[in-house]
């Protein structure tokens, strides 16, 4: 029998990976995007062995490998004086705990792999310059409307729009961000314009009173990705592409170590944005429609996990959807399988901003022990080995 067509809102990491996953289980599926072209936007993300489990089943590995980095691991370093302590170890030992590596990548890279990977199963699978305002559905179907007038229609739709969602504000209610109190700072850096010790093949979490930098590199070693978060109350806007200054950067992380303004030194354009909290939905699905990734559960960016839930939520939907003949049904299987590990993720990234912020790193002497208190090997276990172990594969099983 001919699967379901399913329309996506979306051609972000959540929107193609479920495009990409659908696919696979052999659903007929549009994705509708509002940009007109597909840029080269946005920063580093980490992919660890959860996320990783997703993408290689979904035949990825060969086109991440070519552009990703697998690093070595990953450490604490101190804001003032550099002093560094292992957070954990990566490649083999990843591997050997988790079957699955860890890699570093750059999200145009990541982007592109998964567009390839949908599009050449189907070249017309993604359409741009189609933005979706509103929707409509009834017992049959659910019809998308464009901003141009044009209407598309499926047996269900994904939301996956992004963080400021027209489908959420339709369906749920109006958006309600909180600002964070803590703006961002982002940019990546060609390597070869860096002293030699910044261009290892690992990640830095510099941690401080009021403000955490985090470093870590790019496409193959050739690029590194800075983002820079402070506490700071008079940046109030959530854009990823407001440009700022490298002087205003530099005196945000004034006495902060030399490393960290070598960074700044050569970034080409630091970017800001603002960092806004969401409480976590209750609920995800209204009859066919059902969010994933940022529409559904945004979080604040400070447990590495923002796109791996994205990714997540595409593979798991789809299961759902090959598992389960009725939309409504295998949505809410979805839902129940998913919401409360990335309600929990949102929550938990909240707790490590204020982990990496707190005033007992103000000095050496009392950082070394807030240190070797807040990252001792059984509190990183504690911490990650639930993230990394998850298997998508098995979030839903019919008859459950």
């Amino acid at each position: 029998m001919m699967k379901k067509k399913i329309l996506i809102s979306g051609a972000g990491i959540a929107g193609l990976t479920a495009a990409c996953a659908l696919q696979a289980k052999g659903f007929n599926v549009q994705v509708l995007e509002q940009a007109t072209e597909l840029k080269e936007v946005g920063a580093g993300l980490q992919l660890s062995p959860n996320v990783l489990r997703a993408l290689f089943n979904l035949g990825l590995e060969k086109a991440l490998r070519e552009n990703a980095v697998e690093p070595t691991g990953k450490e604490i370093r101190l804001w003032s004086t550099g002093q560094t302590w292992p957070l954990f170890d990566l490649g083999a030992s990843c591997v050997e705990r988790y079957g699955y590596p860890y890699f570093m990548i750059f999200r145009p890279d990541l982007h592109a792999a998964l567009l390839q990977a949908v599009t050449h199963h189907d070249p017309a699978a993604v359409l741009l310059g189609a933005h979706v305002t509103r929707i409509e559905q009834d017992d049959t179907q659910v019809t998308a409307f464009t901003t141009d007038g044009r209407t598309f229609s499926g047996h269900a739709l994904i939301a996956a729009d992004g963080v400021h969602s027209a489908i959420r504000n339709q369906l749920f209610g109006q958006d309600r961000p909180v600002f964070s109190g803590c703006m961002a700072w982002r940019g990546v850096i060609p390597t070869a314009q860096l002293p030699e010790h910044l261009r290892r093949q690992v990640g830095a979490n510099w941690v401080g009173p009021g403000g955490h930098v985090i470093n870590y590199p790019l496409r193959r070693g050739e690029l590194l990705n800075f983002v820079g978060i402070l506490e700071r109350d008079d940046w109030q806007v959530e854009s990823w592409t407001t440009a700022g200054s490298r002087e205003e950067c530099h005196a945000d992380f004034a006495g902060w170590h030399q490393d960290i303004h070598s960074m700044i030194d050569n970034i080409d354009v630091p970017f800001k944005w603002a960092l806004m909290s969401r409480e976590p939905l209750k609920d995800w699905v209204h009859g066919k429609v059902v969010l994933i990734g940022d529409a559904a559960h945004p979080t604040l960016p400070f447990l590495a996990q923002g796109a791996g839930m994205a990714i997540e939520d595409g593979y798991v939907l789809a299961e759902a959807l090959d598992a389960y003949d009725d939309v409504h049904t295998a949505f809410t299987q979805f839902q129940n399988a998913r919401i409360e590990r990335c309600t929990t993720i949102v929550e938990k990234s909240t707790e490590n901003g204020r982990r990496f912020h707190n005033k007992e790193l103000a000095n050496a002497a009392g950082a070394a022990a807030y240190v070797d208190r807040e990252w001792s090997p059984e509190k990183v276990e504690q911490r990650y080995d639930w993230l990394f172990n998850y298997r998508v594969d098995l979030a839903i099983q019919k008859g459950d």
